[in-house]
């Protein structure tokens, strides 16, 4: 559910009445049953809502909503848009409920709603959001983030630091992991047989030959090089100015950005509503929203549900081919 004052509750409620959600899963909501049918009155979604305090117990099938909650509260008392200590704990809870369930296999990805950093830190849990729990949950060392979508998909070789850290933060090595994490998760995740790869440059032109920097030919065409050497279909140090329209056209199947808003900018112009987060990596599939918990208009039902319908879509087609990947046949 993410932040249960957010737009989560609306969200999945309308998400849950979605035929493309209903088709592809059987959703199971991880959060609060008052707080989800409170989002489903706001959007008049009709919803009939049953809370459980574990999967195990959870009736498959009718018309009803399974609602998990590890974390029973006073759900009357938190207001819309208001977070506190309360629902930050509570949504660390309903994630860290879905990790479990999905190592042991009872679930089979998780689709995460918008959650609040500031929040978390007022119940003193101190991880920076979702991504940073699930690698500590998980135990997994090597991930990265990767924004989703029909036309484009953007990996990041940095994620949320100051622009003039970026260059510090670049090495050969830690940019041939996410190209290595991308073309796995193109191959066991999106079904891509040979993924072809484009890295763009950090400075303009991709530095043109070290006249604007020399951060390409000192350490990202290392890192493409070594990856080349493996046999992922990588290319580059290509101008950031040109890469992603043409990978949006097609040329690629996807871009390994330098950092964030090189990445995001572009992306988000062509999948605003729709993008899905997905992090790369993990042992279990996780998707999520890519915009935030917008506690300017929690509470009004006008909050748009299209960027978790597509998480929630993509996660079951990940699971889909993730299960193609590993027995060969389809299931």
């Amino acid at each position: 559910m993410g932040d249960p004052v957010g737009i989560g509750p609306e969200i999945i409620s309308k998400a849950l009445c979605d035929p493309r959600v209903t088709a592809c899963c059987l959703p199971v909501v991880y959060g609060d049953a008052e707080r989800l049918r409170s989002g489903a009155r706001l959007c008049d979604a009709d919803l009939c809502v049953e809370q459980v305090a574990s999967i195990r117990d959870a009736r498959h099938g009718g018309p009803h909503v399974t609602v998990v909650n590890p974390h029973p509260m006073d759900a009357s008392a938190l207001s819309w848009g208001q977070p506190c200590a309360e629902s930050g704990a509570a949504m660390a809870a309903y994630l860290e409920a879905a990790i479990d369930d999905a190592l042991d296999g009872r679930v089979a990805a998780i689709a995460t709603g918008p959650i609040n950093k500031h929040a978390l830190k007022m119940a003193r849990i101190h991880f920076n959001g979702h991504t940073e729990i699930l690698a500590c949950k998980t135990g997994t060392r090597h991930y990265a983030m990767m924004l989703a979508g029909a036309r484009l998909k953007v990996a990041l070789a940095t994620i949320h630091m100051p622009i003039h850290q970026v260059p510090d933060a670049l090495c050969a090595p830690d940019i041939a992991t996410v190209i290595t994490l991308t073309n796995e998760a193109l191959k066991t995740r999106f079904g891509l047989a040979s993924p072809r790869i484009a890295v763009a440059g950090l400075n303009p032109h991709a530095g043109e030959s070290g006249l604007f920097g020399d951060e390409e030919e000192r350490i990202i065409a290392p890192a493409i090089d070594a990856c080349l050497a493996r046999g992922i279909l990588a290319s580059g140090p290509h101008p950031p100015d040109t890469v992603f329209y043409r990978a949006s056209r097609g040329a690629y199947d996807a871009v390994v950005a330098m950092y964030h808003d090189q990445g995001l900018g572009p992306f988000k112009m062509i999948h605003f509503d729709d993008g899905v987060n997905t992090t790369l990596g993990l042992p279990v599939i996780r998707t999520s929203v890519d915009h935030g918990t917008a506690y300017d208009i929690a509470g009004r039902g006008i909050a748009s549900a299209e960027s978790m319908i597509s998480a929630v879509t993509m996660a079951a087609s990940q699971a889909a081919w993730r299960h193609r990947h590993r027995d060969g046949r389809d299931r």
